[in-house]
């Protein structure tokens, strides 16, 4: 048994199983696929990034956001995700145990490690909980339930949406980080100037 099966039967699936037999009810079936969409490609974060470009006040942290979301894109979709080629969880479980779990969305179509949805929405509350606590806490608590309702809706293991939200908080300070470096040697040379 490798390592990903290892954790999937014996950590990760009692936690999804756990949710599912005492969370599971009409109201979170109805709220979880909605608000999981927030997550969809990171479309609700790069619209926030991008409005904030808009204004000369907050357009480093528009640029922040938009830099740490590039990271994740390139590093855990393009990279980790086919590199790790992780199965889905209901997909493991009809696979190894013959039963189905009845999805409340669409199956995904990629590969589960690691959870963009969860990596998109730490980045962006990361960059604008550094710059402003009213605007990044709730951006925080925003991020928290997507990620959770990743595991509610049974398409990500919890250990892909722990290691989501650290690599989510690493790339938020990381690509503040080069957002910072980069007005800092803009500002040097136009002093000299």
């Amino acid at each position: 048994m490798d390592i990903l099966s290892y954790l999937a039967e014996h950590f990760d699936l009692p936690i999804l199983d756990w949710i599912a037999a005492n969370l599971w009810c009409p109201f979170l079936d109805a709220v979880m696929p909605v608000i999981t969409l927030l997550g969809d490609a990171g479309i609700f974060w790069i619209a926030i990034a991008v409005v904030l470009l808009f204004f000369p006040k907050t357009r480093r942290i528009g640029l922040g956001m938009g830099a740490a979301l590039l990271l994740g894109l390139l590093v855990c979709n393009v990279t980790l995700k086919p590199l790790v080629a992780r199965i889905r969880p209901y997909d493991y479980v009809l696979e190894q145990f013959g039963v189905q779990i009845k999805l409340l969305i669409e199956a995904q179509h990629d590969f589960s490690f690691p959870s963009g949805h969860t990596i998109a929405s730490f980045e962006a509350a990361t960059v604008l909980l550094i710059h402003s606590k009213k605007a990044g806490v709730p951006a925080v608590v925003l991020a928290c339930l997507i990620a959770f309702s990743r595991l509610y809706l049974y398409v990500h293991y919890p250990t892909d949406v722990i290691a989501s939200v650290v690599l989510g908080v690493a790339f938020g300070f990381l690509g503040n980080w080069l957002v910072k470096k980069g007005f800092d040697v803009y500002e040097a040379r136009r002093l000299k100037a």
